[in-house]
């Protein structure tokens, strides 16, 4: 009877860990999968309807992208705002509107506008969803459980590569926006739902009294991270606009997408146990060797099997890439691991403004992607340099 009642509480526990990460997983789902990234699917909409040029496209992502460099340096100062509801409730209303009101406008400075402030509520979202989840799960014993977190980014890539074709069909690009937003707000809604009640707030603060360890440990592994951050954002914003540009491959276009969300999903567990069995720094090489070959593959792609090996390989390492550079970056930094996060992201954040809005001025200057997509293999080729040539990682473990 007694070993009946233990096995009840057990599962109960159990169930209630699986509740709190399925909630998170939508989390990431409507913050990243679809606020942040489903930008790159309704692109080559906007840009068939509208006209808009590839230079704009870049200038709109780089806003992106400095909202969510924003977001995380404001959490960094202000880390007390994690534990506030109304920051986090106001940065999940922000994300949705804001992914809605794209598609009922066309003006570019709302555009702008509204990427942006998106950008900013991704951030946030991000900090407060990975705190206060893997909290949660740690304090219940499922702190194993963290990486599967993540795959919410691709599972909203995924979604949203599906998804936006049929919407299209529907309406065109502002359907898009605003069905992808609505679908987007029923995520939210049950992800809310499975972890409001169980999930219990956190922000960790760096002590003050603690000893400030140099940076200098992770300035090679930063700069290679902005490298990374430089050169697979080209990729990440442009790769349907890129596959729509081929007639012979058009129709497969925004389903390279979904290939890239759903070989996102495993990748952040499946990075880390690799690099348990033979360190992060031959892993790391591996993740930046493997993406470099795939953007290099895209610069020339004409067949379906060779963009399939370049959003593969570019899904499959993208987020494992980040896994393994910030655990690095927390192994170095030992008690001062968030001040080494914020670092690190700051650097990656420097390279994913600055990725889209050059590559797509150089794109309407050469009439195509060939030029940009090969720098942006050279720049993720270099960060796979830089950590071979890093004598600070740690021995195989």
């Amino acid at each position: 009877m007694d070993s009946k009642i233990i096995d009840k509480e057990f599962s109960g526990r159990d169930w209630t860990s699986c509740k709190v990460l399925v909630g998170g997983i939508l989390g990431m789902a409507v913050a990243m999968g679809i606020g942040r990234f489903a930008y790159t699917p309704i692109l080559p909409l906007m840009q068939r309807d509208l006209g808009i040029t590839n230079t704009l496209a870049g200038w709109l992502a780089g806003w992106n992208y400095l909202g969510y460099l924003a977001g995380a340096v404001v959490c960094t100062i202000a880390p007390g705002l994690l534990r506030s509801r109304l920051m986090a409730g106001g940065s999940l209303l922000l994300s949705l509107l804001t992914t809605i009101f794209m598609g009922m406008t066309l003006s570019e400075f709302f555009w702008s506008l509204m990427r942006l402030s998106g950008g900013f509520a991704s951030a946030v979202l991000f900090i407060i969803i990975s705190a206060e989840v893997g909290e949660t799960l740690t304090r219940r014993g499922y702190g194993h459980w963290f990486g599967a977190l993540y795959g919410g980014v691709g599972f909203g890539i995924a979604l949203s590569g599906l998804l936006v074709p049929l919407l299209d069909k529907a309406g065109g690009w502002h359907t898009a926006w605003t069905g992808i937003g609505a679908i987007a707000v029923i995520l939210a809604i049950i992800g809310i739902t499975l972890g409001r009640k169980h999930v219990h707030s956190t922000a960790s603060v760096n002590d003050p009294a603690q000893p400030k360890t140099d940076l200098r440990s992770i300035r090679i592994l930063a700069v290679a991270y902005f490298l990374q951050g430089l050169g697979y954002i080209v990729t990440a914003t442009f790769i349907v606009t890129i596959i729509a540009g081929t007639p012979e491959l058009k129709a497969f276009a925004p389903y390279s997408w979904v290939a890239v969300g759903l070989s996102a999903i495993p990748s952040t567990i499946l990075w880390p146990q690799l690099a348990r069995r033979i360190g992060n720094k031959q892993a790391l090489l591996a993740a930046y060797v493997l993406q470099a070959a795939g953007i290099f593959v895209s610069a020339s792609a004409h067949n379906i099997v060779a963009v399939l090996f370049a959003a593969i390989s570019f899904g499959g390492t993208f987020l494992g890439i980040v896994a393994l550079t910030l655990a690095e970056g927390k192994l170095r930094m030992g008690k001062e691991a968030g001040r080494a996060a914020a670092f690190l992201t700051a650097s990656f954040s420097v390279g994913q403004i600055l990725g889209p809005i050059v590559a797509g001025s150089l794109a309407d200057r050469q009439d195509g992607f060939t030029l940009p997509l090969l720098l942006a293999a050279a720049c993720v080729a270099m960060g796979g340099v830089l950590t071979a040539l890093d004598r600070r990682f740690s021995n195989p473990r």
